[in-house]
């Protein structure tokens, strides 16, 4: 799937929006003034995996997908958890880290 300009436009604005909710993030600034306190200094460093698949265009053909789909995943998250390297038993269990 080769990207045009305007979706890697989007996805870098994706990842400065990304860096940017979590630079303003109280809750993040709370832990990070708590570790100074300790005596030490925080660098934070975050890697986001952005995937793209293409929205198929025949509605018939999403419908399937959609039925294909058991549980409370989609699969895009299982892919999602996967690239996290975290995998789903199919019997209702807990992920595996």
């Amino acid at each position: 799937m080769a990207l045009n300009q305007k979706v890697k436009n989007l996805i870098q604005k994706l990842g400065e929006a990304i860096h940017e909710t979590v630079s303003e993030s109280e809750d993040i600034a709370v832990v990070v003034k708590d570790i100074r306190e300790q005596g030490f200094d925080v660098l934070l460093m975050l890697e986001a995996t952005i995937g793209l698949n293409e929205v198929e265009s025949d509605a018939e053909e999403t419908a399937e997908a959609s039925a294909e789909i058991e549980g409370p995943f989609t699969n895009s998250d299982l892919s999602f958890l996967k690239s996290l390297r975290i995998s789903v038993n199919e019997s209702g269990d807990a992920p595996e880290a």
